[in-house]
Parts: C-alpha cells; structure tokens; sequence
C-alpha cells in the first residue's frame, strides 16, 4: 500500500487522474479476497492487483471507461465456468469492487497521500477509509492524528476499527474500511547470512524490519535492503536500543549460543507476539537449560519460543531459510489480524 500511495502521488504530479480499483467483498474461489487494490491509469494497470485473469481484466477496463465518466461505482463480477478454467479454480465465486475516481486536482487526495508516508515512517497504526456513496470521499484515520480527508465516518465506525478489511453499512453511511499501517516492527537479533537473506524478503511483503547487531560490519544497512534501521548494539542491555511491544515479532540469529541466550532471556520480558530462535533442537535444549537454571525462566514461558523457528519445509540455506522463516511470520499475521476485534 505504500509503494501505492507513492505511486498516485507521482501520477497526480504528472497530471494524470486515477481509478482505485478495491476489492470489498469475495465468495468462492476467487483470486484475491477483500482489500487487495488496483491503480488504474489512462494506459491500463500501473500498481497492484486484484488477482488477475478475467476479473482483473473486465475491471480494468471498466476503470478506464470510469476515467472518462469521472465517476465513482461500484460492480459486482460473477464468475462463469469459462472465467474459473482461465484462472485455473475449481469453483467459482462472485467479487464486489469499488471504483473510485481520483482527480488529479483534488488537494484533499494529494494531502492524504502525503499524510500516509509520514504515517508510514512514523511507524503509526492507521486505516485508509473509502466512501463508497461519494465519488471522492476517501480519508485516512489514525488514533493518534483524528481524521484525515472527506469520507463521512461516523464515531461508532472509527472505534469498532479492525485489522482487518471490513465494510459498514447503513441508511446512512456505506465505508470500506482497511488497516494499511501498523506499529509493528520485526526485530531481527544478529546480522549474518540468514538475517542478510530474510530481511528484504520479510520487507517485501510489507514487514518493517530493524537489524541488531554488536559487530559494525554487520550493521552496515547495504547488507539489508528493506531495513529501516540498523543498529549497532550492546546484546546484553537490549533496552537501551530498542522498545519491543507486544505488536512486535523478535527473531534471534546471533553468532552463538551464549548471546541467543542473553538476546532470549531479555525479550521473555517483553510482551513481543512473536519470537521465533534459529538452530538446531539440540541446541534449544541446551539453551533452555540454561534459560532455566541462569535465568530462573519457568518452562511456561520457554513455550513462547519458537525453535527452530520457520516453517519445516527441509530448508537448508540461507535462503531457504529465510523463505522458511518468512512463511511463518505471515501465517503468525494473518492469525492475529483474523483474531482482532
């Protein structure tokens, strides 16, 4: 969704009007569910998908005829057999997308895409909300800023806000709403080759990654592209670096045994929701060991790591392990977001 916003800001520079392709319901065996988004322009797709084959191609050209009309709407693509063979499903389904027309002149929309990349390097919790009975009215919340842009959202909206992509109806009101930004941060222990790998894979779909390391070499941010910080630090006095919280994941990949150990026994302290310790069950048997009888950690709290950590699909290098890895902090993700209010 950043690259997203970024992307209608340089069109509107440009002088161009836009179609906001989202997503605002989904049945069956369709591509992509509620919240995936395509950014039409005057020559076709430009950012984005909503999953492709035949519903991705009706609707982008209904985005371009909606570029002519400078009308928003809203359309609902049923899936024939013929539609299900091309995209390779065995059921069907039905997809419900809103088309928002974006003007290039609006300043509201050019403040709000200016307003989410601050909220983006602010590390801020905020929900880009559309109205879909305007053909404009899009706006984004944060808790900690209000309301930004022209949606009409009533309170009892903004504060029954999910994580995940939700509409709310009534006589009054029709808003697609949708959690873009998080505070969360992947806090990745150590800076060698498997953090080297992980950390632009765990960037690219959308995870904020800072690297920890107490070496300079490997805090050297060339080695991370993706990161948005990485620190040179102390393993032993982890809260002069870093504030870990509970909407934060902690992977632990150090040099040895004995700072994993360290670097573990301090974020059992915090109420991070993930933290996943790479290595061998032989060696988490002996570093539990030593968790408990150095660190007094009860087995209670020793069940809250996860080693080896990444899903067990037999990898092997660095690469595979970061795939491994990555795989399972989606799946971690995607259990919260389904587990929010």
């Amino acid at each position: 969704m950043r690259i997203l916003f970024q992307t209608i800001k340089q069109q509107f520079l440009e002088g161009n009007d836009l179609v906001l392709v989202s997503v605002t319901a989904s049945s069956g065996s369709t591509p992509r569910g509620a919240g995936s988004r395509m950014l039409v322009g005057k020559n076709g797709r430009i950012s984005g998908t909503i999953g492709g084959g035949a519903v991705e191609y009706r609707a982008e050209c209904m985005a371009l005829d909606i570029l002519e009309k400078k009308e928003s709407c809203q359309h609902e693509f049923r899936l024939n057999h013929k539609d299900v063979e091309n995209i390779g499903m065995i059921c069907g389904g039905d997809v419900t997308a809103f088309f928002q027309y974006l003007n290039h002149n609006d300043p509201i929309i050019m403040e709000i895409t200016e307003t989410a990349e601050k909220f983006y390097e602010e590390r801020k919790d905020f929900w880009l909300i559309c109205d879909l009975l305007t053909t404009s009215g899009v706006s984004l919340y944060s808790p900690a800023c209000g309301l930004i842009g022209t949606a009409n959202v009533p309170s009892s909206v903004l504060s029954s806000l999910s994580a995940k992509p939700h509409r709310y109806h009534s006589e009054d009101y029709d808003l697609f709403s949708e959690q873009i930004g998080t505070s969360e941060t992947v806090y990745v222990f150590g800076g060698g080759h498997v953090s080297q790998k992980l950390v632009p894979i765990l960037a690219s779909v959308d995870f904020r990654c800072v690297v920890l390391d107490d070496r300079p070499e490997f805090t050297d941010p060339a080695l991370f592209p993706g990161a948005v910080e990485t620190i040179l630090c102390d393993f032993n006095h982890l809260k002069q670096y870093v504030s870990i919280t509970a909407a934060d994941y902690c992977c632990v990949m150090t040099r040895g045994h004995s700072y994993d150990t360290i670097v573990q026994a301090q974020l059992l302290a915090t109420p991070a929701c993930y933290i996943g310790v790479i290595g061998s069950r032989a060696k988490k048997a002996a570093v539990f060991r030593r968790l408990i009888e150095e660190y007094n950690i009860n087995e209670q709290d020793l069940n809250r790591i996860i080693s080896p950590i990444g899903l067990e699909i037999k990898a092997e290098t660095p690469a595979e392990i970061a795939i491994s890895i990555t795989g399972q902090m989606i799946q971690v993700r995607a259990d919260r977001k389904a587990t929010s209010k």
